[in-house]
């Protein structure tokens, strides 16, 4: 047989070694002067013996024993015509050959193909593990005989393929990984910490996206560290919220260094930079001393309340022979986190607690006394926390995390899982979202106010409205105090001892009660709806209907302009960011169709030309101070150029209609 080539031989002479049940490796070669192959041995693979190694005489581990001076081989020589032609063949072995069940097991015949590999980098990617990707190979290929690789080979392959992306650093990693995100997602932002010996020690990042949910979504927050899942041991930092479905969505994530207040403000301002200085309403956290300061330093307009469940955790930690001798203690410790509305009688249930179960020498409990306001809801009745009491959304996106992401994984892989688990949640909101839009909830009742509920608020806040308007036929209502502006009633739920007062006001038809549930979660509750339904209010008030909680949450218009304050140098990175944080928006939605585009476009053109024209103006002849010091000429000079600017586009479209009809 001839050969055009020395691979070509390789490849008949593994085959034929795979049929009888051996595998081969190429031996001795002679080349020309051109390196042309000349002459070729492709002999068995237990050729030889093994060499002795004196290095190697005292070794915990000695590799059992393959090459047993097996004299099988072919040997190929080149020919005029060019051509490999076999000229020896030696078929008798010296051992026994691999029996069928086995001979997919044979070295030289195991081999990842290219589409193989493909599916292992997709799964990946997907977070599959080695062993159920191989399964998934076997189920393709009909059996793992016909893998064509054994599963040391994959995890060969897997490995490599990782070490092969760490060889930059980790540093590196990042800053390469954040650069392509940038690449392709310009919205994209994030912020890296550097020490004195420019390594790595905080960062920050969020995408196009997030930025957008935070905008509709970012008056809540939560904010957790507990969960560390990388090589590293670092903490891992969602800043997670609430969407109108009531799904839980991120906003943005952090990696740093430690848990200082050092640490947490560079975090909080990072996290304020890329939301364009937007701070939210309320934010939760776990019982960080580190934490609260910083918080007290960034969000100066933010009220800070503590995770509930943290503080019963450590209640039952530090008073756990109080729970265990009194069942009732559970109640009346309860009552003190959740029941009272005044703050009188707050102080009363709770020096009866003390005095009750001999608790005043209670080191614990006189130190959260001392932080009573950040999770006593007499204190948090009035604060917005889209009906959350804890930082459970953290805790649960914790066990989340625990799927995508695992300890072992390096940076690169790292936020590798970490996308693919934001576009994950992303995914179970458009789920969502179909669904919405493809069914209608079912009322308990066939009545106006039900029905109104139902067209307004999404599916889950719909429920919870629901289940407040049913409680409204359980309810009792007294009138207490009438005037000729409003009237005030006293309203009880059957089989509960608790008053609430409602006031409810002629002319507004404003309804607001002590319970302050709609203060606190944006729906109003069932003492309220029993006076509206009392003064046959059939449908819930404007007022009353918060559009976060709504189908249309996220259509309409933009913030206001944040006011931007500071010294001269950074004026202009603050007015950017914030004009940025609402073009972003603008660009987002006028890429939907055709038609939003064309419009967005010239309104853009149309704006710069403003802007030229303005800065233009400024700029001749006219320094820095004399600009400061004639603001109001420049602002008369900035009208005069807007409308020089609209009769230009007024004469432009008189010659365009002109032109038409002629």
């Amino acid at each position: 047989m001839k050969f055009d080539g020395d691979d070509n031989a390789y490849e008949f002479y593994k085959t034929y070694a795979h049929s009888i049940g051996f595998s081969v490796k190429k031996h001795q070669v002679k080349r020309t002067k051109e390196g042309q192959v000349k002459r070729r041995t492709y002999s068995c693979s237990k050729q030889g013996k093994k060499g002795f190694d004196k290095r190697r005489e005292h070794v915990a581990y000695e590799r059992p024993i393959s090459r047993v001076g097996c004299l099988a081989r072919m040997t190929c020589q080149l020919k005029n015509d060019g051509m490999l032609e076999i000229v020896k063949v030696e078929e008798n072995h010296n051992h026994d050959l691999a029996p069928t069940p086995m001979k997919h097991m044979l070295r030289s015949n195991r081999k990842i193909s290219y589409a193989q590999k493909a599916i292992a980098d997709d799964a990946e990617k997907a977070g599959l593990s080695i062993k159920k990707t191989i399964d998934l190979l076997a189920v393709q290929n009909g059996g793992r005989e016909h893998n064509g690789f054994l599963d040391k080979d994959y995890q060969n392959y897997i490995g490599t393929k990782r070490k092969a992306t760490m060889i930059k650093g980790d540093g590196q990693a990042i800053m390469d990984y954040f650069r392509m995100a940038q690449v392709e997602n310009p919205s994209f932002f994030h912020l890296v910490q550097l020490d004195d010996d420019d390594l790595i020690i905080n960062m920050f990042w969020a995408d196009g996206r997030s930025i957008i949910d935070y905008k509709y979504f970012g008056d809540v927050v939560c904010f957790d560290t507990t969960y560390r899942t990388n090589e590293y041991g670092r903490p891992f930092a969602p800043f997670v919220g609430v969407n109108h479905m009531k799904q839980t969505i991120i906003f943005g994530a952090a990696l740093p260094y430690d848990e200082t207040i050092t640490s947490f403000k560079w975090l909080f301002e990072a996290f304020l930079t890329a939301m364009a200085g937007n701070q939210p309403k309320t934010i939760l956290t776990d019982q960080s001393a580190a934490m609260a300061k910083a918080i007290e330093e960034v969000f100066t307009e933010t009220h800070h309340r503590l995770c509930i469940w943290h503080i019963y955790q450590n209640a039952a930690k530090h008073l756990s022979h109080v729970f265990n001798a009194s069942d009732q203690f559970a109640k009346d410790f309860s009552a003190c986190v959740y029941d009272y509305e005044e703050e009188e009688e707050w102080y009363k249930g709770w020096n009866d607690m003390l005095t009750k179960y001999n608790l005043r020498n209670s080191e614990w409990l006189h130190g959260i006394f001392s932080i009573r306001e950040k999770w006593a809801m007499v204190y948090g009745r009035h604060m917005f926390t889209a009906d959350m009491k804890s930082t459970q959304r953290s805790e649960s996106m914790n066990n989340v995390l625990k799927k995508y992401l695992k300890p072992k994984h390096n940076m690169t892989y790292f936020f590798d899982h970490y996308a693919r688990l934001v576009e994950d949640r992303r995914y179970n909101e458009l789920l969502a979202e179909f669904k919405m839009r493809d069914t209608s909830p079912g009322l308990q009742a066939d009545v106006e106010m039900l029905r109104h509920a139902s067209e307004v608020y999404t599916p889950k806040v719909f429920k919870m409205f629901q289940q407040e308007f049913v409680k409204v036929w359980d309810c009792t209502i007294d009138k207490i105090n009438k005037t000729e502006v409003q009237v005030e009633y006293k309203v009880r739920y059957a089989g509960r001892g608790t008053e609430h007062f409602v006031r409810f006001e002629f002319l507004s038809q404003a309804v607001d009660c002590s319970c302050k549930k709609f203060e606190c979660v944006g729906i109003l509750c069932a003492h309220a709806l029993k006076v509206l339904d009392k003064k046959n209010i059939k449908k819930i008030p404007k007022r009353y209907i918060l559009k976060r909680w709504t189908k249309d949450a996220k259509d309409g218009d933009l913030r206001s302009s944040v006011r931007v304050q500071g010294s001269s140098e950074k004026l202009i990175g603050k007015r950017y960011c914030n004009l940025h944080y609402n073009f972003r928006e603008i660009s987002t939605l006028a890429a939907e169709n055709d038609t939003m585009y064309e419009h967005a476009s010239a309104v853009f053109s149309n704006l710069l030309k403003d802007l030229q024209g303005m800065r233009k103006c400024s700029n001749v002849g006219t320094s820095h101070e004399e600009l400061c010091s004639n603001h109001e000429e420049d602002q008369r000079v900035v009208a005069g150029v807007k409308s020089n600017s609209r009769a230009a586009q007024r004469e432009d479209q008189r010659c365009i209609r002109a032109s038409k009809k002629s």
